[in-house]
């Protein structure tokens, strides 16, 4: 198995609601089959999903699906640019679980919640330096 991820898939329960949060934050959808919401982000795609529908496919009820145990990170070139991304996800619907702060490692973090509870951290790591196209690796992009 190559070292990578190349789809993440959100459940979730309002498609729409969900895709237009992601669309208020400046993401774009490419073309994907009926029932699928799909964005294209740098080397990946993060898919949406009816919730039922991916219970269904997987062959667990709803409630075996796990929830909560998972953060998403975006990583930003600067530490000024974590709040007002932060701001940017809470006019568009999220919830803000912690503000942008300095943290223990070094680097300047905050944490929102989209409108179906998914965690996703912002993140300025002084020590990851991002690629020119904005790709991240643990120890800076080659």
């Amino acid at each position: 198995m190559d070292q990578r991820v190349s789809l993440i898939t959100l459940g979730a329960r309002d498609m729409d609601k969900l895709a237009a949060f992601y669309e208020a934050l400046g993401w774009q959808r490419v073309d994907s089959p009926d029932g699928v919401i799909a964005f294209d982000l740098i080397g990946q795609t993060l898919g949406l999903y009816p919730l039922q529908a991916l219970a269904d496919e997987i062959g667990l009820p709803i409630d075996q699906l796990g929830r909560g145990a998972i953060t998403l990170a975006h990583n930003v070139p600067d530490k000024s640019d974590v709040a007002p991304l932060l701001a940017q996800a809470a006019a568009a619907g999220a919830n803000i679980l912690k503000p942008a702060q300095d943290v223990f490692w070094g680097g300047h973090h905050g944490y929102f919640a989209d409108p179906e509870g998914n965690i996703w951290e912002v993140a300025h790591n002084p020590f990851s330096p991002l690629g020119p196209n904005g790709e991240f690796q643990w120890n800076g992009a080659a």
